[in-house]
């Protein structure tokens, strides 16, 4: 994934007022995808908008098709890079659970989460996070600063959470490309390809524990599947994603 792609998620609004205003307070659910109540056929599901990169001319592409009862987003990506994105307005603290499903066809043989030219994965789940000035340290603001006079708008921080080739799950590693972005291993190796895997993570944990700070406000969610650096081909579907409120 290149500094592109990391330009290309900031795009995602600080304050989504639609969403905030749809899901009240006292739900113990927030629904962001629900994939499996779309139609099969149909081009992007409801809400959700294309990602794209402008140095990165071929995509990959995305489809709402059945896959046994339900019906999930595939994606094709054949040294390609592009996602799917929604602006949500989450509280991290309050909302911390974030659980998915999906299941890919194969793994990349050249993905290395530590190398440029290794930045690819067969399936990713970003969450972003806006710009909060009260919670940001002052080394970090510099930093921040400096990043949008050299690329715009960027993210002051995102998870990316990735289907990794060999690294062991649990590993949090700095993204090859900024340290704005730091990767989770949720899955790694071939055990589960062909498999759905559902998938819950707190996520107001794991960013403290990437950033050593606490969260401020999510502002978007992205799948992306992406072999632009690798130049290979992976196939990978994904489910329903949801944020839940903590078990009491």
């Amino acid at each position: 994934m290149r500094q592109n792609h990391i330009v290309g998620l900031a795009l995602l609004p600080c304050m989504a007022l639609l969403a905030a205003s749809v899901w009240a307070q006292g739900e113990a659910v927030l629904e962001v995808a629900k994939f499996s109540a779309s139609q099969a056929g149909a081009t992007l599901p409801e809400g959700w908008k294309p990602l794209t990169f402008k140095k990165i001319p071929k995509l990959t592409t995305y489809e709402l098709v059945k896959d046994g009862e339900h019906v999930v987003v595939k994606a094709t990506s054949d040294a390609s890079a592009s996602g799917l994105t929604k602006e949500v307005k989450i509280d991290p603290k309050e909302f911390p659970i974030v659980r998915w499903q999906w299941k890919i066809d194969n793994l990349l043989q050249k993905s290395d989460a530590t190398r440029k030219d290794g930045d690819d994965y067969p399936a990713r789940l970003y969450i972003t996070f806006e710009y909060d000035p009260d919670k940001v340290n002052f080394s970090k603001k510099l930093k921040f600063k400096a990043g949008q006079v050299l690329f715009g708008d960027i993210p002051i921080g995102a998870i990316s959470y990735v289907w990794e080739t060999k690294a062991p799950v649990g590993a949090i590693i700095d993204n090859a490309y900024t340290d704005f972005v730091k990767m989770i291993v949720v899955e790694s190796g071939p055990q589960k390809i062909g498999l759905w895997a559902d998938e819950s993570r707190n996520i107001y944990e794991d960013y403290k524990k990437a950033f050593g700070e606490e969260p401020p406000m999510i502002n978007g969610v992205a799948i992306m599947s992406d072999t632009d650096n690798t130049k290979e081909r992976a196939t990978a579907y994904y489910g329903d994603i949801m944020f839940k409120k903590a078990a009491q």
